[in-house]
């Protein structure tokens, strides 16, 4: 039989050993990720052929094969924070109220009414984090253009204040003491020129936001890299008679290579996540008397797949028109079987 390959594989990856994946926990044989949206797969095998040469024009003689590799590549048109850690070997922080996350945030807000030489007041949409000892917050004025026309600005972090609509006020003030800045953990005074601010004037502030929930943090360290996986990837393979079989890529044993690439730009395609994975020996999990690089099944029968032939047919001339019912019989046309299973 005869078999058209063309459909996407989706692909699942499982879990060889037991082994910790940012913050979860997967035990041997678990899955640990699906791939439902890949825009391309393939697997290509190689092998690296040497030839003994020799005689008049030096021809080959004879050749010995061996080194044989499987790589199987898949692109991706989405990303997750499991298949980054999976691709890249990194961590995951998932933010909580014992370990909280920063998360950075700029804003172009116009400053509030009342500005004075010593003191400018700014509001902005959440609570800006702050901690003794160094400067989260910081604000440059804007010109008309809209670029930064000023050296940053701090502000006095002991002024910051929640407003009844969520949004917090903080000063920049000509003078102030910033307790914990100077070398010793003391006070320091410190202060702004805000001779150039005006009650129209326009700042972008950039700042920091604690966050206890609803942020994933991925880490890539230099020292983690992905792990080894048992592979599965189905599709379809399309027989001579235009009928789809069920078709299984199996790699027992292999470990994605930590190169990625993030491409962004302001036109053209989304940028896709390529996987390259590269296949080891091993057993399949139900043939444990070798060890393979790769294993395809094909399908080629369904499980309930039997000859259906017609073996009995109502003319329509013993069926009456009005009752419907078989001439003869005591219930209605429609209600006798016109095919049966033939085993054979």
């Amino acid at each position: 039989m005869k078999f058209g390959v063309r459909e996407i594989c989706d692909v699942v990856l499982k879990a060889k050993a037991n082994q910790k994946i940012g913050n979860k926990i997967f035990y041997k044989n678990e899955p640990v990720i699906y791939f439902d949206t890949l825009k391309t797969s393939s697997m290509e095998g190689a092998a690296t052929t040497v030839y003994a040469q020799g005689g008049r024009g030096n021809s080959r003689l004879m050749a010995w094969e061996g080194e044989r590799t499987v790589t199987f590549t898949m692109e991706d048109a989405l990303i997750s924070p499991a298949g980054f850690m999976i691709l890249s070997g990194a961590g995951l922080i998932e933010a909580s109220d014992s370990k909280p996350i920063m998360v950075h945030t700029t804003e172009q807000v116009q400053v509030n009414e009342g500005v004075t030489a010593d003191k400018v007041d700014i509001t902005v949409s959440s609570e800006p984090y702050n901690k003794a000892g160094e400067d989260y917050i910081y604000v440059m004025l804007l010109d008309e253009k809209g670029e930064i026309s000023t050296e940053p600005y701090i502000p006095d972090p002991a002024t910051i204040a929640e407003n009844d609509d969520g949004s917090y006020t903080f000063s920049l003030k000509k003078t102030w003491t910033d307790t914990g800045r100077a070398a010793d953990g003391g006070e320091q005074s410190r202060g702004n020129d805000l001779s150039k601010f005006t009650n129209d004037s326009i700042v972008l502030v950039d700042y920091y936001v604690q966050r206890q929930g609803g942020v994933s943090e991925v880490t890539i360290t230099p020292d983690k890299f992905g792990g080894y996986f048992y592979l599965e990837a189905s599709t379809l393979f399309r027989n001579t008679d235009g009928v789809d079989m069920p078709a299984e890529f199996i790699i027992p044993s292999c470990k994605i290579q930590s190169n990625f690439t993030f491409t962004m730009a302001s036109s053209g395609d989304p940028s896709t996540f390529t996987f390259t994975i590269d296949a080891f020996p091993d057993y399949t999990r139900f043939d444990k008397k070798k060890k393979v690089l790769a294993a395809i099944q094909i399908v080629t029968e369904a499980e309930d797949s039997e000859n259906l032939n017609r073996v009995s047919t109502h003319s329509l001339d013993t069926v009456d028109p009005i009752s419907g019912m078989v001439k003869g019989a005591n219930r209605p046309f429609s209600s006798f079987p016109t095919t049966t299973t033939n085993k054979g």
